[in-house]
């Protein structure tokens, strides 16, 4: 290492990207300081160190996830046999072990962080040039370090509209996993898999749940799987309203929230309505944190949405680089920020030549009925390559388990096919699948195996020759018959 630099790296962030940057340069040799700094939510929600993931995401929105699929499963139970009184969700308990068990994966992170000799700092860090960071250490004394490599890792936080009152009265997704009182009637305020995701466990978990939408479900997703969700999500008495938005947020004297909206379709106004609710809850959409890190200084460009707009992990200053939610255009998932990290480090410190595939890369969202997908949804594939060339095989059913305990949704009808299996297949290159996506249970176990397949380039005739695990909801994929071309009806029978 050149004297005039006290780090090789220093990576500023300490979510899943940054962490997963910072450990495998140390693992090839390098010396390494990681900063990371938790700026507290508008409602004085803080955290530790792992990031929006660890604290205020992915692991809790999966506990919870897992709670609300744990009380549907308790209904299916008495079709099944199993006799008990009506359950009842108690929200404190389930706090307790999900937040014990975030602290531990905190705890965790910093042990980690000691054994491979990665100096940490809970410290705000800004530039003074390209290769000088500024900070105040623990005693408050202002403090320099320089390094050769500098990675931008911060990640976004979620965005707030402009709207009388919401910044004050509204949480956001940064704040309802660490909520100590259960948060009673909520409203949703978004249409993204955040908003659907908190809206789908709270329902579950006995909570009345409103979800308020501007325009459509699941914006950049398959389109078909988006209405599938919205339709179950329905069913299972998540109540929608559709085409608003919020006008302003008042507390009432009763210490409720009221909601005062309006609609916005086809761009006119309507009379405001107005309902009230105990926790309005907002996931609008997310911005990336990089407003003072000074990155003036050090010559470093952002795009309008204050993102990076790299090339291969590298922002417009060559030694400055930046991975996760903050690189413009990219997935803003977990486990792409932590292989572009991993690969950026083996690239700069080891002999790597490897670079991150932004392509095909498999999502699962965990609404009720969970959906998964790698690829291109059937929309974007026909835009990229044209309709002529893209084939749709797909098949709609209900998962056995279902099937036998004849799921009934809140108004007591008998549920119809709502989960599916779809492949997206180019002709011109064989029938190559180049979108796959699945709404039903464990979307997320089933998706993996697959994203590999998707990643390897395998056709058509490629599933149809896999033997199929039976009885179970994959195995839909290695026979899927009907082409949407055909015009016949996808609706699965029985085995």
């Amino acid at each position: 290492m050149d004297e005039k630099y006290d780090y090789d790296y220093v990576v500023i962030g300490g979510g899943s990207g940054g962490l997963a940057s910072a450990k495998t340069a140390a693992d090839l040799g390098a010396t390494v300081a990681l900063f990371d700094y938790v700026k507290k939510s508008p409602q004085g929600t803080n955290w530790g160190l792992g990031g929006t993931c660890v604290n205020v995401g992915c692991i809790p929105k999966k506990l919870m996830h897992y709670t609300a699929l744990l009380g549907a499963g308790m209904q299916d139970a008495k079709k099944m046999g199993w006799e008990f009184q009506e359950p009842k969700h108690r929200w404190s308990t389930m706090l307790e072990s999900v937040n014990n068990y975030i602290r531990s994966l905190n705890f965790g992170y910093r042990s980690d962080l000691m054994k491979k000799n990665v100096k940490y700092f809970n410290s705000l860090a800004s530039f003074v040039d390209n290769h000088t960071i500024a900070y105040n250490d623990s005693k408050g004394s202002a403090q320099k370090i320089r390094a050769e490599h500098i990675l931008i890792a911060t990640g976004g936080r979620p965005y707030f509209p402009d709207c009388p009152g919401m910044k004050e009265l509204a949480i956001s997704s940064d704040d309802i996993f660490w909520k100590e009182e259960a948060p009673g009637k909520t409203l949703c305020i978004g249409a993204s898999y955040i908003s659907l995701e908190c809206a789908g466990f709270l329902q579950e978990c006995g909570y009345d749940t409103t979800v308020m939408v501007r325009s459509i479900l699941l914006r950049g997703f398959d389109r078909e799987c988006a209405e599938r969700i919205g339709s179950f999500m329905e069913d299972a008495g998540v109540k929608f309203i559709n085409e608003h938005v919020p006008e302003r947020l008042d507390r009432t004297e009763d210490g409720r929230i009221k909601v005062t909206y309006k609609a916005t379709k086809s761009g006119l106004i309507s009379q405001a309505k107005t309902q009230l609710f105990d926790t309005v809850l907002v996931a609008t959409g997310r911005y990336a944190d990089t407003e003072g890190l000074n990155l003036k200084a050090a010559g470093v460009e952002v795009t309008r949405k204050g993102k990076f707009a790299c090339i291969n992990e590298v922002t417009n200053v060559p030694n400055i680089y930046a991975v996760g939610d903050v690189v413009e255009g990219m997935p803003e998932l977990t486990p792409v920020a932590i292989q572009a990290g991993q690969l950026l480090a083996k690239r700069i410190f080891g002999k790597s030549t490897l670079q991150m595939d932004y392509i095909n890369v498999p999502t699962t969202v965990f609404t009720p009925v969970e959906y998964s997908c790698c690829g291109y949804s059937e929309e974007d594939a026909k835009k990229k390559f044209g309709d002529f060339d893209i084939e749709v095989y797909h098949t709609q059913f209900t998962p056995l388990e279902m099937a036998a305990t004849h799921r009934k949704s809140h108004s007591g009808e008998e549920i119809g096919n709502f989960s599916s299996c779809k492949l997206i297949c180019l002709k011109s290159d064989a029938e190559r699948v180049v979108g796959i996506h699945y709404v039903g249970p464990n979307a997320g176990e089933v998706m993996q195996g697959f994203g590999l397949a998707i990643k390897l380039g395998a056709t058509k005739a490629d599933f149809d020759n896999v033997v199929g695990i039976h009885p179970t909801t994959a195995e839909n994929f290695t026979t899927l018959k009907v082409t949407k071309a055909s015009g016949d009806s996808a609706d699965a029978g029985g085995c």
